[in-house]
């Protein structure tokens, strides 16, 4: 059973360990720091007072212990993007994918945004499975730019008359 909440200030040393190993190797490439954590904690707890709301960050828990962060940002007032990464040593549990399907359900309904949109990194196929389980369709790729040149990430989009 995957379960979501709010984070808060005590969750910092499970965050460095979402960030750290094989977990970040499509992101920064960078384990997050303790100071960094505290410091994502903060920003988390700020965003979640604005009115009106423009990001939504959970921590993902499986028996009671943080393995992940997935994340809801408005980007335009009906147009959303959605994130997640999960603690290396438990990947392959389907955790993401229960993960999204709760963060579907606040985006199209607490949220009111009629769009999703995703993208992975095209050697973290994993993550494009798990957008696929929860209803997103691929549309194209879009160009990130990383420490190593320019990326074509593969994106996904949802709306609300696709679920």
């Amino acid at each position: 059973m995957v379960t979501l909440r709010a984070l808060v200030p005590d969750d910092a040393n499970a965050l460095t360990r979402v960030y750290s190993g094989a977990s970040i190797r499509h992101t920064t490439g960078k384990p997050l720091t303790l100071d960094q954590a505290h410091e994502k904690i903060r920003a988390a707890l700020a965003r979640a007072a604005e009115t009106p709301r423009a990001q939504w960050s959970w921590g993902i828990l499986a028996a009671d212990e943080m393995i992940g962060l997935i994340s809801l940002r408005r980007r335009t007032p009906t147009m959303g993007t959605i994130s997640y990464i999960l603690r290396e040593d438990t990947w392959g549990h389907g955790y993401a994918t229960h993960a999204a399907h709760q963060v579907l359900s606040v985006a199209f309904t607490t949220a009111g945004l009629n769009r999703l949109e995703a993208m992975h990194h095209p050697d973290n196929p994993a993550s494009g499975r798990v957008l696929a389980k929860v209803g997103f369709t691929r549309v194209g790729t879009a160009d990130r730019d990383t420490e190593t040149g320019t990326v074509p990430y593969e994106l996904y989009a949802l709306e609300t008359d696709g679920i």
